[in-house]
């Protein structure tokens, strides 16, 4: 399994809603709901404990027991909110966290070093890999078994013709 203790960001407090110390969030995961698996947070040297979260237009509005008004709200503005990648649920066969992808050093399938995944979009058909090549360069490939045969917690593998492609 990746790292279990390496910080997992899944969302980011982006300003206050309202004067009772509820926060607008920024969300990096699958949406509101996400975030209610989990009562504690860690943002930035402190603690922050989940007591409801709610959709709001692209993100969501949460309260938490620590912020009890606009100004402490405010004060966490740029604000991440982490948690340990071991409370993450455990993934399926053919499943990943994006988080663990990032930073995987690369190989074709003729085992030559290819560079490393630096990002991660979707674009509505499925994952695009960017990877960086050592010279800087950048290439896409999408997260799909003919491209990606195989991958784990030290390396990922791309076929050889997206690499020559890219």
């Amino acid at each position: 399994m990746a790292n279990a203790t390496r910080p997992v960001t899944l969302a980011a407090i982006a300003g206050a809603h309202g004067v009772r110390g509820e926060v607008r969030l920024k969300l990096f995961g699958e949406g509101a709901d996400t975030l209610r698996a989990f009562s504690v947070f860690e943002a930035g040297t402190r603690k922050l404990t989940l007591k409801s979260v709610r959709p709001a237009n692209q993100g969501a509005v949460a309260t938490f027991a620590e912020i009890t008004d606009r100004s402490g709200a405010e004060a966490l503005r740029g604000t991440v909110l982490t948690v340990p990648r071991s409370a993450l649920p455990p993934l399926g066969e053919g499943e990943y966290y994006h988080h663990d992808l990032l930073g995987l050093p690369c190989v074709s399938t003729d085992g030559s070093a290819v560079g490393e995944v630096v990002a991660i979009d979707n674009f509505g058909a499925g994952d695009i890999l960017e990877i960086e090549r050592p010279n800087g360069k950048r290439f896409m490939v999408p997260m799909r078994p003919e491209a990606i045969p195989e991958w784990d917690d030290d390396r990922l593998i791309v076929t050889r013709a997206f690499v020559d492609a890219g």
